[in-house]
């Protein structure tokens, strides 16, 4: 289960890091939400599958998901801002009770599942349509290419995971 969610989070981590190179392009303003930088992560995903899956028609099927993924990385972003102003809100009230703030943060982390278990599930059907080198050969260059944006050394991800 370690092994899966170290994709899931190195799948999100290429397409969510893919713009921090320009980050100060128009568009990227407001920590990397605008749309320039959600395509600058699929267009590098598209260049690693090409790179990666032979079929075209799988590679292209692939694509998709990958859309689909940085759809639902979109959504759960606006999920998660929704939240912390829900949190807002219940911190101005001086009436708010811990029940409210419990209840909040509950729906905040049910929604954050059901994007993740959403995402996984599209995971699984990316892998299916590729070979076991296809997956291997792509997971270890979405790796490299997230140990790019490394800020430091802690905690390195290990290569064939």
């Amino acid at each position: 289960m370690k092994h899966i969610q170290r994709y899931v989070l190195g799948l999100i981590a290429v397409l969510a890091l893919a713009g921090c190179s320009s980050h100060h392009h128009a568009g990227m303003s407001g920590g990397g939400t605008g749309d320039a930088y959600w395509q600058k992560g699929q267009q590098d995903m598209a260049l690693l599958i090409d790179r990666t899956v032979k079929d075209q028609e799988k590679a292209q099927q692939v694509k998709s998901i990958v859309n689909d993924i940085v759809a639902e990385l979109k959504a759960g972003r606006e999920q998660d801002r929704a939240g912390h102003r829900r949190l807002y809100e219940l911190n101005a009230n001086y009436a708010a009770t811990p029940e409210e703030f419990h209840k909040a943060m509950d729906e905040a982390n049910s929604l954050r599942m059901q994007s993740a278990t959403k995402i996984l599930s599209l995971r699984f059907r990316m892998k299916e349509l590729m070979t076991v080198e296809e997956w291997k050969a792509l997971s270890d260059q979405m790796l490299a290419y997230s140990n790019r944006y490394k800020h430091s050394g802690a905690g390195e991800a290990k290569p064939g995971y």
